[in-house]
């Protein structure tokens, strides 16, 4: 199941940026000396909707392993699943050594105070999905601007919204870690009705949440087309930063194609001792394990 409508491919990417060391020009700088790095803190993930799509689910954690990663983010895949279902991905991937560390796919915003109760609902019925796989988050969205209502009134829905669904995950765990609530922007470019456009805002509701289990998704693919600056704010605010996806700018694709300089980032991260998650949300354009292997080893700093 897509979470969003699927950019179209750029063709002729150089077949270098399968290199993490060469990519676009605003890739070429010079390597920080190795004494110098900081370990990364943080583990890396796959978000499954961008890879492997014509594949059964068990196949498609298959090639994510062979790839080297040990975390999977779900969009709702499960939707449709029978009990022998949810026995078969759960037996491959304690196989594999994965765990589904992150969900998404609710069809209720945010934004409109009138979808709370079915967004609190839906959250409600999923919540057990969560435990049965293990998986400890979930991604909740804005939704569209409502017509008629102001930006003011609409974040606020958002803030009173949050703090209705952290009422649901209230000191609950599953698998041993607390379950998290993430909250993520999405450019105006893939959505031009989209509510929440804005890391900078989307950071101004999870602080008014003001709830450990409420945090924020930086999607750094979507701030560098809604907003850029995208270190300044990663500095700023690394305490309420709970998840972030990686994709590069045109096209998102992977790490080293386009004009982020995710060396940089990658760095900051582990500057920051930032110890949650770093998602790969990009569509390859060649090889997609050779791809998620590259974006993994410049993640690492290999």
């Amino acid at each position: 199941m897509d979470r969003r409508t699927f950019s179209r491919s750029v063709a002729g990417v150089l077949i270098s940026t399968l290199n993490p060391t060469l990519g676009s020009a605003s890739m070429q700088t010079d390597p920080m000396p190795s004494d110098k790095r900081t370990a990364p803190s943080f583990d890396l993930s796959v978000m499954l909707w961008t890879v492997f799509r014509n594949l059964p689910f068990e196949e498609r954690l298959e090639k994510v392993a062979a790839a080297g990663y040990r975390n999977v983010e779900l969009v709702g895949e499960y939707g449709k699943w029978s009990d022998e279902d949810f026995e078969r991905a759960n037996r491959k991937r304690k196989a594999l050594g994965i765990t589904f560390d992150c969900t998404a796919g609710l069809k209720h915003g945010l934004s409109n105070p009138a979808d709370r109760d079915d967004l609190v609902a839906e959250l409600g019925r999923t919540i057990p999905v969560m435990e049965r796989l293990e998986c400890p988050a979930i991604i909740l969205l804005s939704g569209n601007i409502v017509p008629g209502m102001s930006m003011e009134a609409q974040q606020q829905s958002c803030i009173d919204g949050l703090k209705a669904a952290a009422q649901q995950v209230e000191g609950k765990e599953i698998h041993g870690k607390p379950v998290r609530i993430l909250l993520e922007n999405i450019d105006p470019e893939e959505n031009p009705r989209y509510f929440l456009t804005s890391v900078a805002r989307g950071l101004e509701i999870v602080k008014a949440v003001n709830h450990p289990q409420v945090e924020f998704l930086y999607d750094f693919f979507h701030e560098q087309i809604a907003e850029g600056n995208l270190i300044e704010k990663l500095e700023k605010n690394i305490e309420h930063i709970g998840l972030v996806h990686i994709a590069d700018v045109p096209g998102r694709h992977m790490p080293g194609s386009g004009e982020i300089n995710y060396q940089n980032i990658f760095r900051k991260l582990a500057q920051l001792n930032y110890q949650k998650i770093v998602a790969m949300e990009f569509l390859p354009t060649g090889d997609a394990v050779r791809e998620l292997r590259a974006a993994r080893e410049m993640a690492l700093g290999a």
